[in-house]
């Protein structure tokens, strides 16, 4: 079976990871002419996640290709309103879900995620809060107020009343990880999970702020999808006990 991964850039689409197959050889032109492709549409928090999920569907489901593309909510969103194929959406909160009206079919949360300050490995700025983030000496990055994750670090500013004087603000919590795992700022603000799965090339640190910030993920179908049937199958297996066994594993919190 063959996977495409794909993440949305400011100049358009890029295809990050390619091809594998369960034999030796690609597939030929009669296999992929009648294989069916599910779009999927999904934060770029749930990448790890959903490659496991998808991976998991097409094991079930006998000549369907999973086409995974990723970036922040608000941007995915807007590319759905745009006209982007997709069959579904999964989002980091509700407010980019909702803005999708009646394009998105019956959405249901299936998950939360809150949020956690990365630096490397060693925390070598000795950061130890919120606050210390605006340390004259320490570089911070956070994401653009537009996605899910710059807004729940909006919400803690209001929240303590500090507002992080950020070097820079990015379109996705995975560009904002990358930032820090490649030493181009001290610290970042990310989701519990991103920090999880950058495993050692990061040190966490925690502030009773974030606690009360939890971000709820819908996920919907979408009118308008060329396979809609699969895309609800999806769905279910999302909101299933495989779908939240993985989810869970990756340490995002139940719905």
């Amino acid at each position: 079976m063959r996977r495409f991964v794909i993440a949305a850039a400011a100049t358009g689409l890029l295809i990050l990871a390619g091809c594998s197959s369960s034999g030796s050889s690609e597939p030929d032109d009669g296999d992929s002419a009648a294989s069916t492709t599910l779009d999927v549409s999904a934060a770029a928090s749930l990448k790890r996640t959903f490659t496991a999920i998808a991976d998991e569907f097409e094991a079930q489901h006998d000549g369907v290709t999973v086409r995974l593309s990723f970036d922040g909510s608000s941007t995915l969103a807007n590319q759905i309103q745009q006209g982007a194929p997709a069959d579904v959406f999964a989002s980091a909160d509700e407010k980019n879900m909702d803005k999708l009206g009646d394009l998105a079919v019956d959405p249901e949360v299936f998950a939360t995620n809150t949020l956690v300050i990365v630096t490397a490995p060693g925390n070598p700025r000795g950061i130890r809060s919120f606050a210390d983030l605006n340390k004259p000496d320490v570089t911070t990055v956070i994401c653009q107020s537009a996605q899910p994750c710059g807004a729940a670090t909006e919400t803690v500013e209001r929240n303590t009343g500090i507002t992080v004087d950020a070097a820079s603000e990015e379109q996705s919590v995975s560009a904002v990880l990358t930032k820090v795992t490649t030493g181009q700022a001290d610290a970042g603000v990310v989701y519990v999970t991103d920090a999880r799965g950058a495993g050692d090339t990061v040190a966490t640190v925690t502030d009773p702020a974030f606690a009360t910030v939890v971000n709820a993920y819908p996920i919907a179908g979408l009118t308008g999808a060329k396979s809609p049937e699969l895309g609800k199958q999806f769905v279910d297996l999302v909101l299933g006990a495989d779908g939240q066994r993985i989810l869970r594993d990756a340490g995002f919190g139940a719905p």
